[in-house]
């Protein structure tokens, strides 16, 4: 059966007119000549605003309620087309199922996604943690408002996703929500990995991600410079406070442990080796991925000026990471410091300025990092301009060493 023999029409339910003769309006579904469904499609107009299955008039309102009946229609046909493209005898109340997100049987986004939230709540403390689990479920709450919002449903079936889904919750994140590329992006991480999720359970086949580039933010460099660094570790700051988060700072800025793992450490995790070396061995909050740190003279000094001054056994005296971050722009702008500063770009500036353009080998750092992956690394790890200078200096030396020709 073709798109010719699927009709969506509309019409006001006059005998549930509200005070104001306000009337809601139903839409209709006709598959072929003998099935046939009908919905609210949760609006209500005026009688007097109405004709032909339209509201009418050139305001505002009318064009928005007009556009809405148009979504539906379009939805509805394009149901209609995709279910009949596996199978026959496609009916009406089975399109209006799947286009109010509550056909029988069917796996939903929303339902799904609770299940994935629950299962993941397990895990957490084992190899997930409270951190990931609150951002899935923010996830979930922008998902379900963008459906009310976009489609006025409470849930979608899997099989409705599809690319324009996709773009749609893009763009009403961009402008509804006028949220940040960098966090839109999370977002929509997390949505795709509830489909690959749904697609490995053979939930669906196709991923509606196809095709689909999220806008980039605007590339920010994360890590502190040599000269940022001096700066921050000599400019008097004239609090105590200050100089307390410096420390904690300066202290993730020379181990390259965040502030998750950092606020864990104890004295069980310090460990003197045989050569005289102390080290910090632990484990990733995140990942539970094992680091091992030698720990460098500064790292150690602010152990030896804290000790003792932290509760229990714990390492550090830590503030919150949101009192780090607000303390640390104070910090920013006292040591002219144009950009943002936040704890995490201790562990950017561990991996880039202290390990690997001190010649420390990548997958060296890595490991000291608790990265599973070495492409992990290398999204904190950058290689600076210094580097290559030095790293082109020393090869051109051992060039000319090696080689040499008459011209």
């Amino acid at each position: 059966m073709n798109q010719a023999n699927v009709k969506v029409s509309f019409y006001l339910k006059k005998s549930e007119a509200d005070a104001d003769g306000n009337c809601p309006v139903m839409a209709k579904l006709n598959v072929g000549k003998y099935s046939e469904a009908a919905f609210s499609v949760k609006i209500k107009v005026p009688q007097s605003r109405w004709s032909s299955g339209r509201a009418s008039g050139k305001s505002v309102a009318a064009k928005e309620i007009n556009n809405r009946l148009d979504e539906i229609r379009a939805m509805a046909l394009n149901i209609y087309m995709e279910q009949s493209a596996v199978r026959d005898g496609v009916t009406a109340e089975e399109v209006k199922g799947i286009l109010l997100g509550m056909a029988s049987g069917q796996e939903t986004l929303l339902g799904y996604f609770r299940r994935f939230i629950r299962n993941f709540e397990k895990r957490v403390g084992i190899n997930r943690t409270v951190g990931s689990l609150r951002a899935y479920s923010n996830a979930y709450s922008h998902i379900e408002r963008f459906l009310q919002a976009q489609y006025k449903l409470s849930d979608i079936p899997f099989s409705a996703l599809d690319r324009s889904f996709i773009d749609k919750y893009d763009l009403y994140l961009r402008t509804e929500r006028n949220l940040a590329p960098g966090t839109i992006i999370n977002l929509t991480v997390q949505l795709k990995t509830i489909v690959g999720e749904a697609i490995a359970d053979g939930v669906i086949t196709a991923s509606p991600f196809m095709g689909y580039e999220p806008v980039r933010p605007k590339h920010v460099q994360k890590y502190l410079t040599a000269e940022e660094l001096h700066r921050i570790m000599t400019t008097p700051l004239h609090r105590q406070t200050l100089y307390h988060v410096r420390d904690m700072f300066l202290f993730s800025c020379f181990t390259g442990i965040p502030y998750g793992d950092m606020r864990l450490l104890t004295k069980d995790n310090l460990c003197l080796a045989e050569d005289g070396i102390w080290w910090i061995k632990s484990a990733r909050q995140k990942t539970k991925i094992e680091f091992e740190i030698p720990l460098l003279d500064l790292p150690l000094q602010i152990l030896k000026k804290y000790s003792g001054t932290a509760p229990g056994d714990k390492l550090l005296p830590m503030y919150c990471n949101s009192t780090l971050n607000l303390y640390l722009k104070e910090i920013a702008r006292i040591c002219h410091i144009d950009r943002p500063l936040v704890f995490h770009a201790g562990r950017h500036t561990y991996a880039t300025e202290i390990t690997l353009s001190h010649g420390v080998p990548l997958e060296t750092v890595s490991r000291m990092l608790g990265h599973s992956q070495i492409e992990t690394t290398q999204i904190y790890a950058k290689v600076t301009d210094e580097k290559i200078d030095t790293d082109t200096k020393a090869l051109n030396r051992k060039i000319s060493e090696r080689f040499s020709v008459v011209i």
